[in-house]
């Protein structure tokens, strides 16, 4: 089986922390690939809000989700903190990428790689029920 090889822009726009809470393990003790992929809606979130945009308002118009990748580097246990950087690259008429790089702090001090992902977003006009353009003043704000 071919595996996922994601390959990360070289330039981030944002970067938080999310620290792990016990409920995002699952039964072997680590957090669960459901659970990152409500961990990445998180960073994507605060990544919106930093522009003053939201999932239903990007410069007017809203995002659906159409795709996502995720290539799992190292396990996350209870206790560790997530930092998250995002970028969003790949801009078509109606369509965009947004670009996860997780890491952690390990035992000795070093910063490892836990997750890259990738998530495609179009922009859609929620009250027409259809796709629409992808607002430039959003293209811009984000990509600067």
């Amino acid at each position: 089986m071919a595996r996922i090889k994601i390959v990360l822009p070289e330039k981030f726009q944002f970067s938080t922390q999310i620290p792990v809470r016990i409920t995002d393990l699952n039964f072997a003790g680590h957090v669960g690939n459901d659970t990152i992929l409500s961990i990445l809606h998180e960073i994507r979130i605060q990544f919106l809000a930093h522009y003053g945009y939201s999932e239903l308002d990007l410069a007017g118009a809203g995002t659906i989700m159409n795709d996502v990748s995720i290539e799992y580097k190292n396990e996350i246990f209870y206790g560790d903190t997530i930092i998250a950087t995002v970028a969003v690259a790949n801009f078509s008429r109606v369509s965009f990428e947004v670009y996860y790089k997780l890491e952690k702090t390990n035992a000795e001090g070093k910063i490892i790689p836990i997750v890259f992902a990738k998530t495609g977003h179009v922009t859609y006009d929620y009250q027409l029920k259809k796709i629409i353009h992808v607002p430039e003043a959003a293209r811009i704000k984000m990509t600067t």
